[in-house]
């Protein structure tokens, strides 16, 4: 990851919340030169994040045969016009939210994949309430365990762990303003959240 210290998120607890609520990941990793990309529901915990892939996806084999990896967490993104900010000299550009996780990648044995498959449902099942929350307990008996072997669980201790939020933080408050109301205007996915973000800036003390 690469940005201005103007955008850059050190906060490993905002980190954490972002990456809680997000839930969902690019998992990239490079095997005999090639790159390769995954994508898969994720938990963080203190510097552990868990997650699992088809046992046929070539992600899987490389971070079987001991591939370091970068989790990627997308947030919310929008182009910015130029012509938003009131001031000249301006160019466009894009604003977003996004957290890495990098590390090494070991596989959980059975009993680990199983944790981590309750943990995820329960995670995103709470976020369904009031409606009673899914759990395997109401799969026909042995077909969970009939399933467990088509995929498998990894768990990547972070050695880094870092994010961005770029939202316009190096132009003047007002021009921040002017750009989040004409951005909240728009129905891009995504431009509401960025909007949002930028005109709450402008309220700190």
């Amino acid at each position: 990851m690469h940005a201005s210290p103007l955008f850059r998120l050190a906060d490993e607890a905002a980190l954490a919340a972002f990456v809680s609520e997000r839930g969902f990941a690019m998992i990239a990793a490079a095997h005999d030169g090639q790159p390769l990309i995954a994508q898969a529901p994720v938990l963080l915990g203190g510097r552990r994040l868990r997650f699992h892939l088809a046992r046929g996806n070539p992600v899987t084999a490389a971070l079987l045969d001991g591939a370091a990896a970068v989790a990627v967490i997308p947030g919310a993104d929008a182009y910015i016009s130029p012509d938003w900010y009131g001031i000249d000299d301006q160019v466009p550009t894009w604003n977003y939210q996004s957290v890495e996780v990098e590390g090494p990648v070991a596989a959980l044995d059975e009993a680990g994949l199983i944790r981590l498959l309750d943990d995820l449902s329960a995670h995103f099942e709470a976020r369904l309430a009031p409606k009673p929350p899914w759990t395997r307990a109401k799969m026909t008996p042995g077909r969970f365990e009939a399933m467990l072997p088509a995929i498998v669980g990894f768990e990547m201790t972070a050695r880094r762990l870092e994010g961005v939020s770029k939202l316009s933080q190096n132009k003047p408050a007002e021009a921040i303003a002017q750009a989040a109301a004409a951005l909240a205007e728009r129905s891009d996915p995504g431009a509401a959240e960025i909007a949002g973000l930028m005109a709450a800036l402008t309220q700190r003390p």
